[in-house]
């Protein structure tokens, strides 16, 4: 009998494997930046029902980077925060959310079909995309040049084969690309069984607006609305139980959601892994290929869509030019950021879920300190996740507390010559040096915008550097200069006004 058919793609840069919204997101990033992409996915259809359901206002930053981030503004609504509940449903403990320092709602609850529809809309309007689904990655082999691939069209049988100069293994949990570069996930902490229930309301349902946390060591649970008529209810299963066991409608009734549709269910085990290996020359993880983490803190998605833009700019730094080396701080950045959340995940899963009596005297205490101590209280309830780590991208001093390096610049709407818009939908897609006055040391690339408090704007906004009048971000930088990543990472601050020095070593440029 024939083999399969074999066929040869051009003009393929970057694959893409994965048409999940990290696979799709990293596309545009791509695109946006000149390099043409190709997006592969196994399944002949996007998933049709919901996964995700939230993100912080970090994550829009990076869909705003996309392209995406007002078309998703407007399939989703701005989350009110977090409430912690006994098992009498009574309040523990509130985390309100609202307005951050982003530029958009600290938290937003989305429906993943609904982004999903969001970013396939803008990845058929860029000619530099094309989505072959129904096609799965059987192989692929480097050496000293580009990465070569085989396809196979899961329908014909038919195999294909791909020259790319990079790939994005965007294939999630079960990734093929993870398995092709000889990577594997470690555990960090338990897997945790919970039947997930999506729900369709023909109504409002009186509820509070943001994520309900059961604390009940027996059962806990989690409520939530997600948009528009969608709401998610969340139970965990005991070590031998079944979905069927459990009596839904009654455990719907005390979130009056008793009288809603039950639009599907799952049986969900919560991991906690992180890829040991997240890079093999030019083939690279993103996303749930490359670590796995509990929702307790809503960062699932969240994780991926960073490694993606933290990824994106290095990538097209290297297909320019720039050295390899600039790959190695994909895993060495992202990697550290990743474990550190899904530690908190699986901290606070346990502090909110444990059952036993050390668990319930952990969690009253903790509480208590919240309530007692305001600072933690406003702690607990921001959106901010941890800075990366100092490396050769990332110029903290080891000792420097309250540093901005290695965190996201803030993202006010600022003034420049002919409007009002973002900041970063004016600082273009390379580097950036921001100055409310402070010198900026030699040596750091980019163009130099002055931030003021008022008066005069700079001719032209700040193309190829100007001013913006953008008086909260004046007043963060506190007479500094900042360097800031193509992804909106600070990099390096500058010497204050009056006394200190600019040390560290120049930034090469990678534009």
């Amino acid at each position: 009998m024939a083999g399969p058919r074999r066929g040869r793609l051009a003009g393929v840069t970057v694959v893409v494997v994965g048409a999940g919204p990290v696979g799709l997101t990293a596309a545009l990033l791509l695109a946006r930046r000149g390099i043409g992409v190709l997006v592969v996915d196994r399944q002949p259809a996007p998933y049709a029902q919901p996964r995700a359901v939230h993100l912080d206002d970090e994550a829009l930053r990076v869909l705003q980077a996309a392209g995406v981030a007002d078309a998703f503004a407007a399939v989703s609504r701005p989350m009110a925060g977090l409430r912690l509940l006994d098992d009498a449903s009574r309040t523990l403990a509130e985390f309100p959310r609202g307005d951050g320092v982003h530029g958009w709602p600290q938290g937003s609850m989305f429906s993943q079909p609904d982004l999903e529809a969001v970013l396939l809309a803008a990845v058929d309007a860029e000619p530099g995309i094309r989505v072959r689904r129904g096609v799965e990655l059987i192989t692929l082999v480097q050496q000293d040049g580009p990465v070569r691939l085989v396809l196979r069209d899961r329908a014909t049988g038919a195999e294909e084969g791909a020259v790319a100069a990079a790939v994005l293994g965007c294939d999630g949990a079960r990734s093929t690309v993870r398995r092709l570069i000889g990577g594997w996930m470690r555990d960090l902490g338990p897997a945790e069984r919970w039947l997930v229930a999506d729900l369709a309301s023909p109504g409002p349902l009186p509820v509070w607006p943001g994520v309900q946390q059961v604390c009940d060591p027996v059962r806990p649970a989690t409520f939530m609305p997600v948009a528009g008529d969608r709401y998610r209810a969340e139970f965990r299963l005991a070590a031998r139980e079944h979905p069927a066991d459990l009596d839904l409608p009654r455990l719907l009734d005390r979130f009056g959601a008793a009288g809603c549709t039950v639009v599907r269910t799952a049986d969900y085990a919560y991991a906690a892994r992180v890829a040991d290996r997240w890079r093999d020359r030019r083939v690279l993880l993103c996303g749930d290929a490359a670590h796995l983490t509990p929702p307790f803190i809503g960062q699932g998605l969240g994780l991926g869509l960073r490694d993606a833009h933290q990824l994106a700019w290095k990538l097209a730094a290297v297909l320019g030019g720039a050295d390899d080396a600039l790959l190695d701080t994909h895993q060495a950045e992202r990697a550290p950021h990743a474990r550190a959340l899904v530690r908190v995940a699986v901290l606070l899963g346990r502090l909110m879920t444990g059952s036993g009596t050390p668990a319930a005297v952990t969690r009253r205490a903790v509480l208590a300190g919240i309530r007692r101590i305001p600072a933690l209280a406003a702690f607990a309830a921001t959106s901010r996740t941890p800075p990366l780590r100092p490396g050769p991208l990332v110029r903290r001093p080891r000792i420097a507390p309250g540093s901005p390096v290695g965190a996201l610049v803030p993202q006010p709407t600022v003034r420049v010559a002919g409007g009002v818009c973002r900041l970063d939908d004016v600082l273009g897609p390379g580097w950036a040096v921001l100055t409310a006055g402070g010198r900026v040391p030699a040596g750091w690339p980019g163009k130099i915008v002055r931030i003021g408090q008022g008066g005069v704007m700079g001719q032209g906004g700040v193309i190829g550097g100007g001013s913006v009048d953008a008086p909260e971000l004046a007043r963060w930088l506190r007479g500094r200069a900042v360097l800031v990543r193509p992804d909106r990472i600070v990099a390096a601050v500058g010497p204050r006004p009056v006394g200190g020095h600019a040390g560290g070593t120049p930034f090469e440029r990678t534009r």
